[in-house]
Order: structure tokens, then sequence, then C-alpha cells
């Protein structure tokens, strides 16, 4: 076994701090709807096609999805007015407030884990945050829905 690396275990851990935030706040909603309404937040109007590939899951899945999603307001869907055959998916108010609760809860959910932290631990993990952040969530998508 070799010593993996700072990003491979990065990964894991978000990973890990994943699920241990899922089951402890209960929350059964697919982490899919919470990437696809992130990644809405973040980039704005996509089509469904490019949702899917950004929130690494399959289209007809996405498209199952979106359709959830719409029927409880949180995205809307409307015809491309490049190609009236893709449908382009928006967040609506209700998805930014959905998504910023659930940020919250996982934040106070997983605050105790991380409570006694030295000022130097809690400084080293913003700013691998912030590292982080600029590398990837920062980071545009391309036309298929990837970071560049």
């Amino acid at each position: 076994m070799t010593d993996a690396g700072p990003i491979e275990t990065i990964i894991s851990a978000a990973y890990s701090l994943g699920r241990i935030a899922a089951h402890r706040t209960g929350n059964d909603t697919p982490a899919a709807q919470w990437r696809a309404l992130a990644t809405l937040e973040r980039e704005g109007a996509l089509r469904i096609g490019e949702l899917a590939s950004a929130a690494r899951t399959t289209q007809p899945g996405m498209t199952r999805l979106i359709g959830q999603m719409a029927d409880e307001a949180l995205v809307t869907r409307s015809p491309d007015p490049d190609d009236s055959r893709a449908t382009v998916v928006r967040i609506t108010a209700d998805g930014r407030g959905a998504l910023a609760r659930w940020r919250t809860q996982l934040s106070e959910t997983l605050a105790p884990l991380f409570a006694d932290l030295t000022d130097d631990d809690r400084a080293a993990l913003e700013r691998t945050a912030q590292l982080l952040r600029e590398r990837t969530i920062d980071a545009p998508l391309d036309a298929s829905g990837r970071n560049q």
C-alpha cells in the first residue's frame, strides 16, 4: 500500500464527510439533486445534457430528476431558444432557498467534528478550502458540463 497524496486524501475525506453528513441529518434527498441545484446556482441556465454531465448522472436520470424538481418548484424548464428540441433548466428562488437550507444543515451537523480545532488548524482548513474552491468550484464549465 502506498501513501496517498494530499489530493487523494482530501477526496476520500470529502466522500466520508458527505456520508457522515447525510447519515446524521437523515436527509434522503438524492445527492444528484444537490449537485444539480448547486451547478445551476453557480453556472446559470443549462441544457439537461450539460447539467447531467456536470452532476455526473445520465441524461435520462437527470430528465427524471428535473421533472421531480420542477414539480417541487425548485427549477423551471423551457425550450432552448437555439434548439427547440432541447430543454434549458433554471434554478428558482425556491431552489436557491432549499440549497441554502441544505448547506446550513450540513454545516451545523458537521460543526461538532471541527469544534476543537486550534486556530492554526482552522486557518489551514480555510486555506485548503480556498485553494480547492479556486481550482474546482470556481472553474467555469466547458460545453460538455465539465469544469475547465
